[in-house]
């Protein structure tokens, strides 16, 4: 009979955040190297847009890297290292992946909403006079499909051509070759990838759904059944995920655990197996603090936040004003192993000043000289990376927060 280890909620903590690269920064001045480590690690950056403090990509790679430069990521997809397509989320994809996700190009219907069948069946000539222009013009983005017809025709809306980029993203026939201000820059796969083929894939469905699979479980570090098909937004087709996992660890490569007062069956990847039976002390090893994005791998799912770190989180920025608890784009802030607060915060650039709008502790946070020193340290150094030389504080910040010298 097979005896299962159980373990401590704080080494599962400690081997979920090692995976995700959250505990150590690398040594000297991180470079583009350190960025597209990062992602290989992650497996996914997601991409959002909202730009309160830096958008979430270069945040995200932030609290992993430090004082890193965010140029680094146009460049690697520039340099086709990296690639966008939809996996938790819009998201940056390191290209090795590209095969496994192109089955789901060339089969998109199980995206859901995120592929828009009636556009494509509705409107095939928008389509086609799209990708016509593209293949003929090259690289575009969706401005510069509007245009004016001079005093007869009026404005020509651009937002069918907006919704037809997305879709041929989407079915793969388009590609994202560049970010201009964040904007994509839209060209045909066939251009940005010239060497590939379909025909040639060596991955059939059920192979790639294996691989991500295990990838989720990879970048998890520990999981159970139900925390894994998000990570890549997978709606499975060939695969039975419980027997997947019983079978995984049958062959060894997926190590089943418990977690101390849960009942389930929790799983560590064959990778982290000295980290599982020899870990080291825990109090040292943990002692890592960071300022995290609303959409970080840590807790973009909210039900894994709440079960892993007791971490009730909901981001607020869609929510009406007046019914708001926190803030509109509260940042979590991790401290030893424990999410302990949360941050409301913006980056005013013009005038170099980052405002902590409001900063939360969580119920049962002990407060004390080092916690305020780890913390206030973190939002020196996220001001300063903001390119902001002050510090502003709302009225719902602890006194223990607020510093003396505000100068970053």
């Amino acid at each position: 009979m097979t005896i299962v280890q159980e373990i401590s909620q704080r080494h599962a903590r400690f081997l979920h955040l090692n995976a995700q690269g959250l505990l150590r920064y690398p040594q000297g001045t991180p470079q583009k190297e350190h960025v597209l480590s990062c992602i290989q690690k992650m497996g996914v950056l997601q991409i959002d847009t909202i730009n309160v403090v830096a958008r979430s990509p270069y945040l995200v790679l932030w609290s992993r890297l430090g004082q890193y430069q965010p140029e680094f990521l146009r460049d690697l997809l520039v340099e086709t290292r990296l690639f966008e397509f939809w996996a938790h989320e819009a998201s940056f994809l390191p290209i090795e992946d590209f095969a496994h996700f192109r089955h789901q190009m060339l089969d998109p219907a199980h995206l859901g909403w995120r592929f828009n069948h009636r556009w494509l069946n509705e409107q095939s000539e928008n389509i086609r006079k799209v990708l016509k222009k593209i293949s003929e013009s090259g690289p575009m983005r969706s401005k510069d499909f509007e245009r004016r017809n001079d005093g007869n025709s009026g404005w020509w809306d651009w937002k069918p051509e907006k919704k037809s980029l997305e879709v041929l993203l989407t079915t793969g026939q388009l590609m994202v070759r560049d970010r201009d201000q964040f904007q994509r820059v839209y060209d045909l796969t066939s251009r940005v990838l010239p060497e590939w083929s379909d025909e040639n894939n060596p991955y059939s469905p059920k192979d790639s759904e294996a691989y991500l699979l295990s990838k989720s479980v990879a970048a998890l570090g520990i999981c159970c059944a139900d925390w894994v098909p998000d990570y890549f937004r997978m709606r499975l087709k060939h695969i039975n995920l419980q027997a997947f996992l019983k079978a995984q660890a049958d062959a060894g490569n997926f190590i089943p655990v418990r977690i101390e007062g849960d009942h389930r069956q929790f799983y560590v990847h064959q990778e982290f197996s000295e980290l599982l039976h020899n870990p080291p002390p825990l109090s040292n090893a943990l002692k890592a603090t960071r300022i995290l994005s609303p959409f970080d791998p840590a807790v973009w799912d909210r039900r894994r936040a709440k079960e892993l770190f007791e971490f009730d989180y909901k981001l607020e920025c869609y929510t009406p004003e007046n019914k708001r608890r926190y803030g509109y784009f509260c940042l979590p802030i991790l401290r030893d192993g424990q999410m302990i607060a949360r941050m409301d915060a913006k980056a005013h650039r013009q005038h170099k000043i980052f405002e902590v709008k409001s900063l939360h502790l969580e119920s049962g946070i002990r407060q004390s000289a080092a916690m305020f020193s780890d913390v206030n340290k973190k939002i020196q150094e996220m001001a300063s990376w903001h390119d902001c030389n002050s510090i502003r504080y709302g009225a719902d910040v602890p006194s223990g927060f607020q510093l003396a010298d505000i100068s970053c």
